[in-house]
């Protein structure tokens, strides 16, 4: 007995002994693994990378910017699903252990054992809490000494936070493949849905990718994909927090992914996308834009802008198509699978309804064509193959644009098309509009290319943009970088610096060839009216911008003067300096749409300073506005005891007055008369008021009109990318114009006819519309009613402008100002 209580007196010491030695060895093994740990209270103010989002004006999303697509999600937002799911497939227990899953471990550990020798990775048996310590704060290493730290660091991180707030960063930190970070984003990616959205079964699945998102694709390993994403339907199922019936149905539900791109979201929106990209890294810096998290509210408008697109590609299609057909894109051997080949042919993703296709077969009557295939996710291409035919009525535009067949109508399609040649068509339409089934027209890419900016007057607000026929062919924003010469569309702020200079509407200059010497080595220059040698003698202002008549309008900027002209092309934003050349007041210089149409909105608004924007404002990820475009004061907007019969708020406008109120309305007035009865009377079709000038610079390189009503500017320019000659009769009236009014009818559709706004002091006289004078009682029909400032009046006597000498050299010099700064009412500032 005494021997068994000493045997088991030295167990017992033995045991201690071991024990105390196995803490210390224990303990030491935590001090030394804990001595340099990663601090982990920077969890506290983690702020991951966040995608920054673009919205249109209505709430639509625009476009996404980031490296790592990720939108934060609270986890009061995160559905009760969509956590259990993920709980079911990594650590059911998670609200229940301190940060570490010692039954996990201990099966992992007995794991390891049976597969020494065998290289099969380890099984990790890490805990939610252990994955967000990995995934922040250690590496990927697969090594004891990371487990050790991965796990001492969960239990400091499981005392530190709450079991939400560790939930939390693990469900917007993991990358669950397809590029994306978090459930948010991985929702959008992978079902372009919320995921308040997800169905048990995509709930299911995205909570299977955390372990191997490469592994698990939806289309290269589907069926395993679908395994996985079943198990943990089960693993639902058996925590009870899904039913039966539930789990019977997610397990039947095919893995179906409706990607999304990740270019611009709104159709037609890639340009204007890609201008707000550039503003914003400008703004705010790499960073900022792509891992900032930003709000971005935008100005545009997405139903002017799929009109803006629809009228500007159909003019650069229309005028394409009367040079001629240029040919095929290219040439392949249709012979075995031509889809294959056709797949490989770089298209253009973004002139839907267009597609690209290769001619299979030709006869006089048709062509058989087939359509080049799509890509699956997994990018093989589709083994669908879609074919079509393309008849003679979708082939008659295509008249040859060189050789012996140049400008001859095709009387057959054989003629046009051969077997191999890669092209676009789009579905035909009849007489009536209607789609021909199975029936196909004959596209071509143009090779003329243009720009087109719809504004708000009144804010400066874009609220459409096309900066091309295509962003896939060419990013080039020629609404906003391509420099050219506004020609005549430059006149209106000519004619402004001589309204507010004491010239009038029915001030008379003549209409006459005119020499100017430019001084020793130069020469002399001679302008001319576009339609060469017709002139048409004493003209008034108001019929002189009508028909934009240069002659006049090069003796009205040798009176004023050059440095004025330039002054006001500065004020109005057009240029930046001009120089003293008469030949720049015809629109010599070169600037872009979004300037001219930026300019004349100060028309449209009563003369006030416009400053174009892309945005209207910025909030940064907590929702704090960071930038505001609309800077004017809103008296009384703030109510914070609500509706108590107070004045109503007052919107205080600072803006610069850069033009005099009644100048604007006088240009604005002279413009309609260009639409009425000028150059661009295509738009009294329109059948609103309208007021605008058309441009057409020398040997017709480029085309334009700018326009507006009361409450929209619209601005297009027609040219080759490398300025070449349009042709003779290209002008802004037949090319640009035109556009213009298919433009105006659409976006002001469903707008009343709302007249442009007269302000006050205006004088409205009527006026014999040839002469300027004062009309008398039996002028009848030849009369209108035009505008005067305070102080003018119509002439009563008949003063013409620029009588010159015999050689055309010598203007009659301009009469001094009176005492307030104003020539002489009813002579215009020139006899």
């Amino acid at each position: 007995m005494r021997f068994l209580l000493r045997f088991f007196g030295f167990l017992f010491a033995a045991g201690t002994i071991v024990f105390l030695v196995g803490v210390a060895a224990a303990a030491g093994l935590i001090w030394h693994f804990s001595k340099d740990l990663p601090d982990y209270s920077q969890l506290q103010d983690y702020e991951p990378p966040v995608m920054t989002r673009v919205h249109a004006a209505d709430g639509s999303l625009v476009g996404e910017y980031s490296k790592e697509r990720r939108l934060y999600l609270p986890i009061q937002a995160v559905p009760k699903l969509v956590i259990n799911a993920f709980l079911a497939a990594e650590d059911k227990n998670f609200y229940e252990h301190g940060g570490i899953d010692y039954s996990g471990m201990a099966r992992a550990a007995l794991l390891y054992a049976q597969n020494i020798g065998s290289n099969r990775r380890p099984q990790g048996a890490s805990t939610i809490t252990q994955q967000v310590a990995k995934n922040f704060l250690l590496t990927n290493e697969v090594s004891f000494t990371r487990k050790i730290k991965e796990a001492l660091l969960a239990m400091r991180i499981e005392r530190a936070y709450s079991k939400d707030r560790i939930l939390e960063l693990y469900l917007n930190e993991i990358y669950l493949g397809l590029g994306a970070y978090g459930i948010a984003a991985a929702s959008l990616v992978y079902f372009d849905k919320s995921v308040n959205e997800l169905t048990v079964a995509e709930a299911s699945y995205l909570a299977a990718l955390p372990k191997a998102p490469a592994a698990l694709h939806p289309i290269r390993n589907h069926d395993r994909a679908v395994e996985r994403r079943n198990y943990v339907i089960d693993r639902l199922l058996e925590n009870g927090w899904i039913k039966q019936a539930d789990a019977d149905k997610a397990r039947k539900e095919p893995l179906t992914v409706a990607t999304r791109g990740t270019g611009a979201h709104t159709f037609a929106g890639e340009y204007f996308a890609e201008e707000v990209r550039r503003d914003i890294l400008e703004r705010y810096g790499e960073k900022k834009l792509y891992e900032g998290g930003l709000s971005v509210r935008a100005t545009l408008d997405p139903k002017l802008q799929v009109e803006a697109r629809k009228t500007m590609t159909a003019g650069l299609v229309k005028f394409d198509e009367a040079q001629g057909w240029r040919g095929p894109l290219s040439k392949l051997d249709v012979s075995g699978d031509w889809g294959v080949k056709l797949a490989e042919v770089k298209s253009l993703s973004d002139i839907s309804p267009w597609r690209m296709a290769v001619v299979l077969e030709t006869s006089d009557q048709s062509a058989r064509i087939g359509f080049q295939p799509g890509r699956e996710l997994g990018g093989a291409v589709s083994k669908q193959r879609e074919t079509g035919l393309i008849t003679l009525d979708g082939v008659r535009w295509a008249k040859a644009a060189a050789g012996p067949q140049r400008g001859r109508t095709p009387t057959t399609v054989s003629q046009v098309l051969s077997p191999g040649d890669v092209i676009y068509a789009d579905p035909l339409l009849d007489k009536e509009g209607k789609i021909v089934d199975g029936q196909y027209r004959l596209r071509q890419i143009p090779e003329v290319s243009g720009a087109m900016v719809a504004m708000d007057p009144s804010t400066g607000r874009v609220l459409a943009m096309v900066g091309g026929f295509s962003f896939d062919q060419s990013q080039f924003n020629r609404a906003t970088q391509a420099y050219r010469q506004p020609g005549s569309s430059f006149k209106p702020l000519v004619y402004s610096a001589a309204m507010d200079n004491g010239y009038t509407p029915s001030t008379v200059v003549i209409d006459a060839p005119i020499e100017i010497d430019q001084g020793q080595g130069v020469g002399v220059w001679r302008p001319e009216n576009y339609s060469t040698g017709k002139y048409y003698g004493p003209t008034t202002l108001r019929n002189a911008l009508q028909r934009s008549l240069n002659t006049v309008t090069v003796r009205l900027a040798q009176d004023i003067g050059m440095p004025l002209i330039g002054e006001y092309a500065k004020r109005f934003g057009v240029y930046d300096e001009l120089p003293n050349y008469l030949s720049y007041a015809l629109g010599a210089g070169e600037t872009t749409v979004m300037r001219m149409v930026t300019a004349y909105s100060m028309f449209a608004n009563g003369g006030r300073r416009v400053k174009a924007t892309l945005i209207d404002r910025i909030q940064d990820r907590y929702g704090h506005t960071i930038f505001k475009h609309d800077q004017r004061e809103c008296r009384g907007c703030d109510a914070p005891e609500g509706w108590k019969n107070q004045p109503e708020p007052q919107l205080v406008d600072r803006r610069e007055q850069v033009l005099d109120p009644m100048t604007a309305y006088q240009i604005t007035s002279m413009m309609e008369g260009v639409v009425q009865a000028g150059t661009a009377t295509v738009l009294r079709e329109v059948g609103k008021p309208i007021a605008g000038k058309t441009g057409t610079t020398n040997d017709e390189k480029d085309a334009w009109f700018i326009g507006f009503s009361p409450d929209l500017v619209v601005g297009i320019y027609f040219g080759y990318d490398k300025p070449r000659n349009l042709g003779r009769g290209a002008t802004g009236g037949h090319l640009a114009a035109p556009v213009a009014k298919d433009f105006f009818k659409l976006a002001l559709a469903d707008k009343p006819a709302v007249p442009f706004r007269v302000p006050a002091g205006i004088k409205l006289i009527r006026v014999d519309a040839k002469s300027g004078m004062r009309a008398g009682p039996g002028d009848g029909g030849r009369t209108i009613l035009e505008a005067f400032k305070p102080g003018t009046a119509p002439p009563d006597n008949y003063a013409v402008i620029g009588v010159a000498d015999a050689d055309g050299r010598q203007q009659q010099p301009a009469p001094p100002p009176d005492d307030r700064g104003f020539f002489r009412p009813g002579t215009g500032g020139l006899y």
